[in-house]
């Protein structure tokens, strides 16, 4: 699929631009820390993050985007991974009141399942993670990670099965992010204090260095700075009525997701929230 950018040529005031895929990773993202470790690979049109004792690294897009889809391919860390983070993620870098929806894989111990959390920030408030053990390893090969982004819903997908659904529940006093465009980012870093086993596993340094791959990397959405129409435009192809709700078939992976490999929700977590917060009873 081309890639939707509405840049480059919104000085001609067009809503919309048509270009081809990013060519490499410099083309539209940016070494956000540590150059030196990170590498990239295949003329640049691949990358490896690298985690050692001296540093993690991360990366992040020239722009910020409003509404649209975000994704990229990722082979994580493979073998004893523990208290180790891979992050990609969006966030609108403003501080106190910050917009955020993020994936993060959390390590593991050789044999344990990797788990990915979850996160909505909206208008400033997060605290929303859940948590799921991917029902592969995703450490052998190449798997896509995306983040549909319209006026409707949030859906963080893994190989196009929806494992969370944020609904814009505005009407209901419940904060929505719309109005702050994000950036996108990854990183490696360490976090053994609460990463794996919530923080009783610790780095094996011994291990190290830990590497990360990355590739296939896809921003369709609108830029800012960009067409001042873009973001409110119902004719974007993710503000299409194929993408306000889940389809009958993703809504089946949906519930298979919940019920056979979700291991935390905060909506039943009663020692955090006795009562449930209402963005809960939203369904999908």
């Amino acid at each position: 699929m081309a890639t939707v950018l509405c840049v480059i040529l919104y000085v001609l005031a067009l809503s919309c631009s048509v270009i081809a895929r990013p060519a490499t990773f410099l083309q539209y993202f940016r070494v956000a820390w540590s150059d030196s470790h990170i590498r990239q690979m295949e003329e640049g049109k691949a990358i490896q993050l690298l985690l050692d004792q001296t540093s993690g690294c991360g990366f992040a897009s020239k722009y910020k985007y409003l509404f649209g889809r975000v994704s990229m391919k990722i082979k994580l860390i493979q073998g004893d991974s523990a208290g180790t983070v891979t992050a990609f993620y969006m966030n609108s870098d403003t501080d106190t009141i910050r917009d955020e929806l993020d994936f993060e894989f959390l390590g593991n111990r050789t044999g344990q399942p990797y788990t990915v959390q979850t996160n909505v920030y909206a208008h400033g408030k997060g605290d929303r993670e859940q948590r799921i053990n991917l029902w592969f390893d995703p450490s052998l090969e190449f798997h896509t990670y995306s983040i549909m982004w319209n006026h409707r819903h949030v859906v963080f997908y893994v190989d196009e099965v929806p494992i969370r659904v944020y609904k814009n529940n505005e009407a209901k006093g419940i904060p929505y992010p719309k109005f702050q465009p994000m950036g996108v980012y990854s990183t490696l870093w360490e976090a053994d204090d609460w990463a794996t086993r919530g923080g009783l596993e610790k780095i094996d340094w011994s291990k190290a260095p830990f590497y990360a791959y990355y590739k296939d990397f896809d921003i369709e959405g609108c830029p800012v700075p960009g067409p001042t129409n873009c973001a409110s435009n119902t004719k974007n192809w993710w503000e299409g009525a194929a993408y306000q709700d889940l389809s009958p078939a993703e809504a089946r992976r949906y519930r298979w997701v919940r019920s056979n490999h979700m291991i935390y929700d905060y909506c039943a977590d009663k020692s955090r929230y006795p009562v449930t917060p209402p963005e809960c009873m939203a369904g999908i």
